[in-house]
């Protein structure tokens, strides 16, 4: 009951993504399985030193850095939301300390290995499969869209004459995103080749499968994975390295910090200062090969 409660909390007053959602669930569910199965214990009765042997459990099991973290986030969330509702007299994961993560850079593509990808012949067809697979990846580092984002774009979400795309983004927040003509006119075809399926069910859903039904994450993951292993070296090639790689080529061409957060969505500048780094990384290498002292 605290748990579904919880999870009724998270989608109408926060109001976040399904994506998000399962997550906290998934999360949830692990460690009420540990808690009953170690302690014989209730939610409601856990206490710090139990959170503490629950993350030691999570780092022994070999779960990084990141993992473990995401994971006490959501149980600090969890009984934060119990002390509010008056349903626990104290929070035990209030003084549980994370372990430290070291600081990564996001991973990219290249805007000049993503301009091949994308305008080659050589990589993509023209039948339904071939052609929503290239629009996929299109929208990914054209719009610079999430997953879940994508996953709820409709044909009515994109203006042709203005060029512009609507995102409906993290905790219902919506943005207008400007794309190229070239993205447009990927748009164009992609709705006159799903029309010619005769699809039993006319969905406004943009992605669709081959059978018509609202596209999901793992069709989503299957053509990022296997388009970007043409182009990129890096072991990871999910769809927010596309995203990522939007916001480099936008920063390394100039673009002001401000404007990418806007672009981006996101709700603090301090998300988007993270791309700052490749762009710096990017400038020493520059500097390394043209100065003459480097």
């Amino acid at each position: 009951m605290l748990q579904k409660s919880f999870i009724t909390y998270l989608s109408h007053e926060k109001r976040y993504s399904q994506h998000t959602i399962t997550s906290y669930q998934a999360d949830l569910n692990q460690f009420r399985e540990y808690i009953q199965e170690t302690f014989e214990l209730d939610l409601s009765a856990v206490k710090h030193n139990h959170l503490r042997s629950y993350m030691v459990d999570l780092m022994e099991n070999n779960n990084s850095p990141q993992t473990v973290n995401r994971k006490i986030s959501t149980l600090r969330s969890f009984y934060k939301f119990l002390l509010r509702e008056g349903k626990i007299i104290s929070n035990p994961a209030a003084l549980i300390k994370a372990p430290k993560v070291a600081k990564r850079l996001p991973v990219f593509v290249d805007s000049q290995k993503m301009d091949h990808l994308l305008d080659s012949e050589a990589y993509f067809g023209e039948d339904f499969p071939a052609v929503r697979d290239h629009l996929i990846i299109e929208l990914l580092f054209g719009a610079g869209l999430r997953l879940a984002e994508l996953l709820q774009i409709k044909e009515s979400d994109i203006d042709i004459y203005e060029n512009t795309i609507k995102v409906l983004g993290k905790r219902n927040k919506e943005r207008v995103v400007p794309i190229n003509k070239q993205l447009i006119n990927q748009v164009n075809k992609y709705i006159e080749l799903k029309k010619l399926q005769n699809f039993n069910n006319n969905l406004p859903i943009l992605i669709v499968t081959n059978t018509g039904s609202p596209a999901y994450p793992k069709l989503i993951y299957r053509a990022v994975t296997g388009h970007l292993k043409y182009v990129s070296t890096h072991e990871k090639k999910s769809p927010h390295v596309l995203r990522h790689s939007y916001a480099t080529s936008l920063l390394n061409a100039g673009a002001d910090l401000n404007a990418i957060k806007e672009l981006l969505g996101h709700s603090s500048l301090a998300a988007t200062q993270v791309y700052t780094h490749n762009s710096i990384e990017r400038l020493k290498t520059i500097y390394k090969q043209a100065h003459p002292k480097a």
